[in-house]
Order: structure tokens, then sequence, then C-alpha cells
């Protein structure tokens, strides 16, 4: 069978399209708005990135494929979870790239508030009225497909052949054991020595004495109540900032270690400010660098973000991938399925980038 094609929209810097692509599946275009990370997918997944908003791309080639994940503010727990917010309809210029691209199979990837949202009702009755049997709602753990890092994500399958299967977990009770920080880290030093700066293992540059005593007083696994304890009885009480003294409960990975034997926590954008979770390294006093973070999501160490790029982009484009493992798992569920219902012998569609036109 030759390689099943694939578009990918709101492609950010190719997390998922790595997946894919290390599954066996060849891309044919994608469309990312923001250019940082268009430049990081030209450099590591494939070169045709049209760098647009996504209503302006009207010219399409076929694929076998459509994978994206809308953005996902207006869904996510984190935020305000505004119905009106605009990003919230982007799934209808996904739908209208589905149609464009004649696609058999989708995959739409975000986070589990999608699920419960009005427009994904909205979205299952448009692609439903197109044909698509969807495989059941899911929010998979990003651990359980061999991620050194618990991240749920809703993951959305559809296809025109037959009822698409999710994928099965490989790691977990009674399978493979859960991959680890330690493991994650197991090339670099027990302390990391000092981060070499090389392939981004270097975090921020200035880094204030009064946070170097902050993540001194921070215990292994502990968090902002240890730092808090241990600061007071060294009778450095003012270093503790008054708003989380009246905060006396939540919040429990706000300046956190990671733990060696266990995955981490959910890698967001900021994750090289401790004061957003527990993204302090295991045993050094620092935040984990950028290179430990993009480990941590399962992007090889060849994956390479551009150096001149700042630090606050390329840890946004690694904060809101999808984790490569975890694409690799569902891509190859998605060809198993083309496998069974167009079988070996049926032509996947040209890979000939003759653009398709955008009915009005």
């Amino acid at each position: 069978m030759p390689s099943p094609t694939f578009v990918d929209v709101f492609a950010g810097c190719g997390g998922l399209a790595l997946g894919f692509a290390l599954a066996g599946m060849k891309p044919v275009l994608a469309i990312e708005l923001d250019e940082d990370s268009a430049e990081t997918y030209r450099a590591n997944v494939d070169p045709d990135v049209e760098v647009d908003d996504i209503a302006n791309v009207t010219k399409l080639p076929r694929a076998d494929v459509l994978i994206g994940g809308p953005p996902c503010q207006g869904f996510s727990a984190l935020g305000t979870r505004d119905r009106l917010d605009p990003r919230n309809r982007l799934w209808r210029e996904y739908v209208r790239v589905l149609d464009a691209t004649e696609a058999d199979v989708f995959v739409m990837e975000n986070v589990p508030g999608l699920l419960s949202s009005a427009q994904f009702a909205m979205f299952t009755n448009a692609v439903a009225a197109r044909g698509f049997h969807l495989a059941a709602d899911a929010i998979l753990n990003a651990a359980d497909f061999g991620v050194a890092q618990r991240r749920r994500r809703a993951i959305v399958i559809g296809s025109k052949l037959a009822v698409p299967d999710l994928p099965m977990r490989t790691h977990g009770r009674g399978l493979k054991p859960y991959s680890t920080v330690r493991d994650a880290f197991n090339e670099f030093p027990a302390l990391s020595a000092e981060p070499t700066g090389r392939n981004w293992h270097r975090g921020r540059t200035r880094v204030h004495e009064y946070s170097l005593v902050r993540y001194r007083a921070v215990p292994p696994g502990g968090n902002r109540f240890d730092m808090q304890r241990n600061l007071d009885a060294a009778d450095m009480a003012h270093l503790v900032p008054a708003c989380w003294r009246r905060k006396q409960s939540g919040t429990v990975d706000v300046f956190g270690r990671l733990r060696w034997d266990e995955p981490s926590v959910t890698i967001r954008t900021e994750f090289f400010k401790p004061e957003k979770g527990r993204y302090l390294h295991p045993e050094a006093d620092r935040p984990i660098t950028v290179r430990e973070a993009a480990r941590l999501q399962s992007f090889p160490d060849s994956f390479a973000f551009r150096e001149e790029q700042a630090l606050s982009s390329v840890a946004r484009q690694i904060g809101n991938a999808v984790p490569p493992l975890l694409a690799k798992a569902v891509a190859e569920a998605v060809i198993t399925h083309l496998l069974a219902y167009r079988g070996p012998t049926r032509a996947v569609r040209a890979t000939a980038k003759t653009p398709a036109l955008v009915p009005a």
C-alpha cells in the first residue's frame, strides 16, 4: 500500500504531524498562522507550509487523511470557556478543508473540554451529514502511550469507510511500565551539571537571587507549601509572596519539583516559570530546560528549534504540541483502519499537488 497522505491544519510546530510521519504517512500540506511554528515545521517535518489564516487558504490538495486541532483556548479549563470566543468557530474551517481535501478519515485533537462544548455538537452533526462515522468519544492520556508525561487530550477520529477504532494503550497497569522523568532525562547527568546551552538545553538566562533561594527551599517532590515552611523556619518568610500565604489550598503543583520515577505533569507553554506549575528539576535548583521539556513531550533531540527564536516562542510551540508518541499511536490505528477497509491493492490518492478549488 503506498503511503497514505495527510493535510495538517492548525499545524503548530509539528508534533501531531511528526507522529503521523513516523507511522509511515506522507505530509502534503500544512497550514499554520504562526511564522515561528511554521519555520519549525518546515525544518523538521515538511517544507510545504502555508503561513496564513486558514480562512484565506482556498487551494488545497487531495489527501487520505486530515489532521489538526483548532486552537483550544475557548474550550480549556484554564481559560474562560467563552462560548462566543471566535476561535471556537474554527471547526467550520476544519470542515471546509475536510470537504476540499476529500479525505476519507480525519483526526481532530483538542483539550477534553471540547467534547462537552456546543461547538463540538455542531461539528459532529456537520461531519455526520457528510457520511463520517465517529469513534467513541475519547480522552487519551499520553502516558498510556509511552510519553513521560500525564497529558489528557480529546482525540476524535472520523471515517467515511466504517466506524474507526481508537488506539489501544501500551503502557500502564498490566502493560509496559510508564515512562518517567528519569527515562526522559537519562542522557543528562543526574543534576544536568549546568545546562549546556546547546540544542536548547537551557532555560531562563536571568534569575534573581531570591528565586534561587526559593528553589533551594523546595525538597524532592515538594511544592510551594514545603517551600513556605522551609523559608519560615530559616527566618526568610519575606520571600513567600503574600498571595500564596492567603491561598491556603489548591495550586499544589506551583513551585513543585518533578518526581524522578513518575511521568511529569502536563507540560504547558510557560514551563520555564516554576510559579506556573511543577516545573522545577527533580534535583537541580532550577526550572527544567527547553530541551528537557521537549523530551517530556517525546520530541527526539534531533527535532530542531531555531536558536534565534525567542525562548517564549519555542516554549509555546512545545507546550501546545501533541506529543509525537501519542500522535504515532493514533496514526497507526488510522493506517490499520485504512488497510482493513480500503485494502492493500486499492490505490491511495495521488500525492501530486494539484490544488482542488474549494466550493464557495
